[in-house]
């Protein structure tokens, strides 16, 4: 049974065990692959201690084990060797939105907001294709919001973690998590491009109500449902609108009584 006592004990070892793992990953990342004591030596502890830190690493996918035959042996058991892997890799800080935002910055200068367009396009081109593809394979239908529910499960596996939901005026295509923020703050060509492409895949026109890149939480799109049989007021279009709107102000001008009139020139 865990005491009051023992619980900071354990938060403790714990707080120690993530920060040996994150020098054991650094130290791979700036060494390359390395036996267990090569890094015990470094750490400054023992090897049977490092090999259940590897262990843990290994089992959460960061780093992992190659046999490789080792000339200062000789012969006998090849040396183990561990590495990191992408998932260990991208745990570190990387540059990479710095480098996109370069990019994009010397497009803009030469070649104006368009160009920037069109490097949006070209970037999201493959997503559409594969995301097309997942919708066409998983919806039975043709409707707006069912074509959302297929197209949310197919950005989640782009890491997009986007959910769909239907409401009462159509339904949202939610994104929970955005891959080029940082980009699209300073250059909205992108969500703008990314908001087209949603369009096509739903089969309608989508509206952003709010994304990631400007602040908000969520980048939230709009998916309109069917129009509702009889609302004729949301079938007209702004010009209809606008001539019923007179129309009614007419209407109300000659059913105004007249002793109103006569009481105020009185």
């Amino acid at each position: 049974m865990e005491t009051s006592a023992t619980a900071p004990v354990r938060s403790s070892a714990g707080a120690d065990d993530g920060r040996t793992r994150h020098r054991v990953t650094a130290l791979l990342l700036e060494h390359g692959p390395q036996t267990a004591a090569e890094l015990a030596g470094r750490l400054g502890v023992s090897p049977a201690a490092v090999r259940r830190h590897l262990d843990a690493l290994a089992a959460a996918g960061r780093v992992e084990e190659r046999t490789t035959p080792d000339p200062h042996r000789g012969r006998g058991r090849p040396a183990r060797h561990y590495r990191l892997t992408d998932a260990g890799r991208a745990t570190f800080p990387h540059a990479y939105d710095d480098l996109a935002l370069t990019a994009l910055r010397y497009v803009a200068a030469a070649g104006g907001a368009d160009a920037v367009r069109v490097v949006a396009e070209q970037q999201l081109a493959g997503l559409e294709e594969r995301a097309s593809t997942a919708v066409a394979h998983a919806t039975t239908g043709n409707a707006p919001v069912d074509r959302a529910q297929a197209l949310a499960a197919a950005l989640t596996a782009e890491g997009y973690a986007a959910t769909a939901s239907a409401i009462r005026s159509g339904g949202q295509l939610c994104q929970h998590h955005c891959p080029v923020a940082h980009v699209a703050a300073e250059f909205p060509q992108l969500c703008e491009a990314e908001t087209a492409v949603i369009g096509r895949l739903v089969g309608t026109h989508v509206q952003r109500l709010a994304t990631i890149a400007h602040g908000d939480g969520i980048c939230t799109t709009h998916i309109p449902g069917p129009p509702v049989a009889g609302n004729r007021s949301a079938l007209a279009g702004p010009v209809q609108r606008e001539r019923q709107a007179h129309a009614r102000l007419a209407t109300s001008r000659r059913t105004t009584p007249q002793t109103d009139r006569e009481r105020t020139h009185a």
